[in-house]
C-alpha cells in the first residue's frame, strides 16, 4: 500500500516521531517527579511538549520522620493529531470514563486546586478523573471467622456484624486444595464488597479434627485497595483462632473500632457503593509492604508472564473474561488479577461508556459458577481445575504461563507480534533506566510500579486518542500508518484493532490489508 496522503485524522512523520518518544516521556515524567512537590510550589511537571494536556496525579510517599508528604505528577495525555486541536469529545466536555469530572474546553485553563483542596485519600485525573473517595476510606464492614469442620465441611464459626450476609463466604476465604499448604492469603469479592481472608493450617493431635485444625479469618471492605493494611493483623488472628479457638475478643475491638457506616455518594441515591476496579497509581508503599499489598506486584506479574504481558494487555483492553488457574497458594494469583485489570487503565475522557466494567472478581470457586454465567466482564483465578472444562463462562482461560483462548475470532491475539515485542523491550529497557537512576541517587520513589502503569496507561490513551480523532475527520479512515502510530502491528494487529472498534463503538473505517487474503 502506497504511504497515504496528508489529511484531517492522519498523523504525518512529526506526530509518529512524537509518538515514539512518549514512553520515553513516562520515565521522564517519573524522575522529574521525584523533584517536585505540590505542597511547597506551584509548578507541575509536564510533559516536554508545549501542546500535551496534563492530568495531575496525587502519589503520596514518605520523606524520613512521620510526617507525610504528597507529591504531584502529570500524566499528560498525548496531544492532538489534527491540528493541535482537542478530539470532539474533549471539545464537548465528555464524562470520563472513571465517571469523574468532564473534560475542558481547549481555551479554558485548568484550575489548579489549592493543596487545603485535596483529601489524603483522593485522586485528581483530569480529564476523566476518577473519584475514589466514597470507596477509598478506610472501612471494615465485616470481620469473620471460617473454620473447617471435617462432618459439615466449611462454615462461619463467628462474624460481626451477626445479621450480614455471608453466604458463600466460608468457601471463598478457604480455597479449594487449601488442606496441602500450611497458609495463604485470598482476596475475593462478596456482593458489593471485597474480602481478605488468611488462612492456616496446623497440625493437633486430634481424631476428632483428624490431626489438623484449619482456620481463616477475614474481613470486607468496600474498596480491595486498602485490604492490605490488616494483612499482618488477620494473619496474626489466625493463628490465635488455632491456637485458642473461640476467643474473639480482639476482632471484636478491631470492628468496633473500624467499623465503617456506608454512605449514599450524592447523585446516586441509596443505591449500593459503586465498585471501582480501577484504582489509582497506588501510593508510594515501604518496602515492607509490597510484599502485602497487590500494587507492589506487578514488576514480579511481568517477569512472570514476559512478552505474553502484551498478549493479556490486549484481552484486558476488550474487557473479555479472563479466568486464571493455579493450585494452592492462590495470594499470588489474586495479585495477577489485579495487575491484569490494571493494563486497561484509559485516562481519557468519552471512553469506555459502551462497554462493560471490567471488574477483578479475585477468587472463584464452582459456588460462584451461577453469578459469573451473568457477567460479561471480568478478571478472576481459581484453584479448581473443573472450571477449564465451562468454557461458557470465560473467553481466556490461563494456565500458569499459558494463555489460551476457545473462540476462533481470539485466536490471532495469542500471536506475540513484532510490535508487541518492540513494546515489552522499550518497557524493559526503561525499566532498567529506572533502577539505574535508583542506584545512583539512592531515591525509590517513584518506584517501577509506578513506570508500568503509566507505560500502558500512555500506551492505551495514545490508542483511543487516534482512533477518536480518525473517527471526527470526513473520511473516518484508519491506515497501515494510523495503526504504526498508535504502536501496533498493522497486519500483526488488525484482527485486534477490529474487535476493539467494535467493542468500543469506534465509526472508522479500517483499510488495511488482509495479508491471508487476495
Amino acid at each position: 500500500m502506497g504511504s497515504p496522503k496528508q489529511g484531517p485524522g492522519r498523523p504525518g512523520s512529526g506526530t509518529i516521531q512524537l509518538i515514539q518518544g512518549h514512553t520515553d516521556w513516562v520515565l521522564h515524567t517519573l524522575l522529574q517527579a521525584r523533584h517536585q512537590s505540590f505542597m511547597g510550589s506551584g509548578h507541575v511537571p509536564s510533559a516536554n511538549n508545549a501542546g500535551s494536556r496534563g492530568s495531575p496525579l496525587l502519589l503520596h510517599s514518605r520523606h524520613g520522620g512521620s510526617s507525610e508528604h504528597t507529591s504531584r505528577v502529570m500524566i499528560a495525555t498525548p496531544p492532538s493529531w489534527v491540528g493541535g486541536r482537542p478530539a470532539p469529545d474533549q471539545q464537548a466536555g465528555v464524562r470520563g470514563w472513571g465517571g469523574g469530572g468532564g473534560g475542558r474546553a481547549a481555551t479554558e485553563p485548568p484550575r489548579r486546586r489549592e493543596p487545603e483542596e485535596l483529601g489524603a485519600s483522593q485522586v485528581l485525573l483530569e480529564p476523566g478523573r476518577l473519584e475514589l473517595g466514597d470507596v477509598e476510606e478506610d472501612q471494615v464492614v465485616a470481620v469473620f471467622v471460617v473454620t473447617f469442620d471435617p462432618r459439615s465441611g466449611n462454615m462461619v464459626e463467628w462474624c460481626l456484624p451477626q445479621d450480614i450476609d455471608l453466604e458463600g463466604v466460608e468457601f471463598k476465604s478457604m480455597a479449594s486444595g487449601s488442606h496441602k499448604i500450611q497458609s495463604d492469603f485470598i482476596y475475593f469479592r462478596k456482593g458489593p464488597f471485597f474480602g481478605l481472608a488468611c488462612f492456616a493450617n496446623m497440625p493437633v493431635e486430634s481424631e476428632l479434627e483428624r490431626g489438623a485444625r484449619m482456620k481463616s479469618v477475614g474481613i470486607l471492605s468496600p474498596s480491595y485497595t486498602l485490604l492490605y493494611r490488616y494483612m499482618h493483623f488477620l494473619e496474626n488472628q489466625v493463628r490465635h483462632q488455632l491456637e485458642t479457638p473461640g476467643h474473639y475478643s480482639r476482632l471484636a475491638a478491631f470492628y468496633e473500632d473500624k467499623k465503617g457506616v456506608l454512605r449514599a455518594s450524592p447523585g446516586r441515591g441509596g443505591s449500593l457503593p459503586p465498585v471501582y476496579w480501577l484504582p489509582s497509581i497506588h501510593r508510594y508503599m515501604y518496602p515492607e509492604m509490597k510484599i502485602t499489598h497487590p500494587a507492589g506486584c506487578m514488576s514480579q506479574f511481568i517477569k512472570f508472564f514476559g512478552e505474553q504481558i502484551l498478549i493479556l494487555w490486549k484481552f484486558a483492553l476488550l474487557r473479555k473474561r479472563i479466568l486464571i488457574f493455579s493450585p494452592p497458594p492462590v495470594g499470588v494469583v489474586c495479585y495477577r488479577v489485579y495487575c491484569c485489570c490494571r493494563l486497561a487503565n484509559v485516562s481519557l475522557p468519552g471512553i469506555g461508556g459502551a462497554v462493560p466494567e471490567s471488574k477483578p472478581f479475585f477468587y472463584v470457586n464452582v459456588a460462584d459458577i451461577e453469578s459469573l454465567e451473568v457477567e460479561v466482564s471480568y478478571v478472576a483465578c481459581t484453584t479448581e481445575k473443573i472450571f477449564e472444562e465451562k468454557r461458557e463462562l470465560y473467553d481466556v482461560y490461563v494456565d500458569n504461563q499459558n494463555v489460551k483462548t476457545h473462540h476462533e475470532h481470539l485466536q490471532p491475539l495469542l500471536k506475540v507480534n513484532s510490535a508487541d515485542r518492540e513494546k515489552y523491550r522499550r518497557l524493559s529497557e526503561q525499566r532498567q533506566m529506572l533502577l539505574y537512576s535508583q542506584e545512583v541517587e539512592g531515591d525509590y520513589n517513584p518506584c517501577e510500579e509506578d513506570l508500568f502503569v503509566l507505560f500502558f496507561l500512555e500506551q492505551n490513551n495514545r490508542i483511543f486518542q487516534t482512533l477518536l480523532e480518525v473517527s471526527a475527520s470526513q473520511d473516518k479512515t484508519l491506515t497501515a500508518e494510523h495503526a504504526r502510530g498508535m504502536g501496533l502491528d498493522p497486519q500483526g494487529d488488525r484482527s485486534f484493532l477490529m474487535d476493539l472498534l467494535e467493542a468500543y463503538g469506534i465509526d472508522v473505517m479500517l483499510v488495511i490489508d488482509n495479508p491471508c487474503c487476495p
